[in-house]
């Protein structure tokens, strides 16, 4: 057996990044250790800082930010209250957890443009390109290289994206887990809205994202680092997401361990 190497595939929670719209980007307050110390103050009375190491206390973080900031894996629940045509979708902290430690693939899309609609026969051709068969439960990795301008305004719109036949193809196959280096599963929002507004279509509207309705599916976001891989497949990916109640999506670290 060979080395093992561990790769993370996933963006830090940072504060004052335009890596989501404004109201969601993430909020981090820093209490330090001069701060921590003044804390502790009050948990043991009769303390002095002096009593302390170097008068240094503890240092915490307080965060405001939505389950969906920072690199996060979305649960059925995210995309419709029903998913596999009618039961009741899946919550984060419900999602099994083999689905979440399984053999990985990535599928490289990058050469395609801002917004251009990843197909289904895309899919399948780059399948035959690598020459690999998917199997049920094999994790998914979408490479489109929008994570070269996480931080900047315009990651947002960067990437292509899934529609709803190229997810279902995925769906049938048994995968139940996928993921993208880019801000949404689906073709970033403006192009969707754009396209809308042309020809009033609803069906192109969150289309691989309401796929889960059909199918239940998790998919993360916000990746990174799937260009590093060194082969299409034949390592291994962990994802498990944190676990909050009820909720539609959990923060993830997902990792790719590559034998070498």
């Amino acid at each position: 057996m060979g080395s093992i190497k561990y790769l993370d595939l996933s963006i830090a929670i940072e504060p004052d990044l335009p890596s989501d719209p404004p109201s969601m980007i993430p909020k981090v307050e820093y209490t330090n250790h001069i701060s921590g110390a003044n804390q502790m103050l009050d948990f043991f009375p009769g303390i002095k800082k002096n009593q302390l190491p170097e008068g240094l206390g503890w240092s915490l973080e307080t965060l405001t930010l939505t389950s969906h900031s920072g690199t996060h894996l979305d649960a059925p629940y995210h995309y419709h209250p029903t998913m596999d045509k009618g039961k009741r979708a899946l919550t984060i902290d419900e999602i099994p957890l083999d689905w979440c430690f399984n053999d990985g693939v990535v599928l490289d899309f990058s050469s395609k443009a801002d917004g251009e609609r990843i197909t289904a026969a895309d899919v399948e051709a780059e399948l035959k390109r690598i020459g690999y068969r998917l199997k049920p439960l094999d994790i998914v990795l979408i490479h489109v290289g929008a994570d070269k301008f996480w931080g900047k305004p315009e990651y947002l719109v960067k990437g292509a994206g899934m529609t709803k036949e190229s997810t279902l193809y995925l769906m049938d196959r048994g995968i139940k887990v996928v993921g993208i280096d880019a801000w949404s599963w689906d073709r970033p929002l403006p192009f969707l809205a754009n396209e809308f507004k042309k020809n009033g279509d609803p069906k192109i509207i969150w289309e691989a994202h309401f796929a889960g309705i059909e199918k239940g599916y998790c998919h993360m976001e916000k990746m990174t680092n799937l260009d590093k891989i060194p082969k299409p497949f034949g390592f291994k990916v962990v994802c498990f997401p944190i676990k909050i109640k009820a909720a539609s999506a959990g923060w993830v670290r997902p990792v790719a361990i590559i034998e070498e």
